[in-house]
C-alpha cells in the first residue's frame, strides 16, 4: 500500500476461509510454482510477496495467507483491516466450507477497508466429480454481494495465475492514485520474493 526509495508500489491482500479449502495450497501454486499433495495447516498465519509486471508497471503483493481454524478466527481482523483486496476461498466437495465463506464475506464487508476488492473462490474444481457446491449458487450469491467469481484448482494450478493478476489489474483500475493505496510506476524489471513466518 506504500513505495519507499525505488521498491515497486505494494497492496496488502489477504485470504481467508475455511480449513482446508486450499489458501496455501493457492499462494504456493502462485509463488512457489508447485502443489504439496498433504499441505500442513497455516499456524496464525504466513506471509508471502510477489512482484506482477503489468500493462501499468508493476506492483508487489503482500499476501497474508491467514490460518482456517476457529481459534485462530480472532486474530483475522488484523490481517483484512487495511487491505487492498481479499480472495474468500471456499472447497467446491464441502458445503460447510461455502456457507463459512459467506460469514467470511459478510464479516470482512462490514468491519474490512471501504471499497475493497473482494474475490470469492471456488478451489478444488480438479475433483468436480464431487462437486457440492454448484458454480451456478456460487456464481449468483457472488454477483449479489459485489464480489468477483472464479473457480481454481491448486492442485492443477487452473486459473490460479489468472485470480491473482485479476486481483491486481483490478487494484490498478480502481486505485490508480497513491491516495487510494496503489500507485504503479514502469519499471523494467522485476522480481518475485517469499518468506513465511508464523506467529
Amino acid at each position: 500500500m506504500s513505495r519507499t526509495g525505488n521498491k515497486s508500489p505494494q497492496a496488502k491482500l489477504v485470504i481467508l476461509g475455511d480449513m482446508g479449502a486450499g489458501k496455501t495450497s493457492l499462494v504456493l501454486r502462485f509463488v512457489k510454482g508447485h502443489f504439496n499433495e498433504y499441505q500442513e495447516s497455516t499456524i496464525g498465519a504466513a506471509f508471502f510477496t510477489q512482484v506482477l509486471s503489468l500493462n501499468e508497471g508493476t506492483l508487489r503483493l503482500d499476501i497474508w495467507d491467514t490460518a482456517g481454524q476457529e481459534r485462530y478466527h480472532s486474530l483475522a481482523p488484523m490481517y483484512y483491516r487495511g487491505a487492498a483486496a481479499a480472495i474468500v476461498v471456499y472447497d467446491i466437495t464441502n458445503k460447510d466450507s461455502f456457507v463459512r465463506a459467506k460469514k467470511w464475506v459478510q464479516e470482512v464487508q462490514n468491519q474490512g477497508k471501504p471499497g475493497m476488492v473482494m474475490f470469492l473462490v471456488a478451489n478444488k474444481v480438479d475433483l468436480a466429480d464431487k462437486r457440492a457446491v454448484g458454480n451456478e449458487e456460487a456464481e449468483q450469491y457472488a454477483r449479489e454481494n459485489g464480489l468477483s467469481f472464479m473457480e481454481t484448482s491448486a492442485k492443477t494450478a487452473e486459473n490460479v495465475n489468472e485470480l491473482f493478476y485479476d486481483i491486481a489489474r483490478t487494484l490498478a483500475k480502481a486505485n490508480p492514485s497513491r491516495q487510494a493505496g496503489i500507485e504503479l510506476h514502469s519499471r523494467t524489471q522485476a522480481s518475485s520474493t517469499m518468506s513465511c513466518c508464523f506467529s
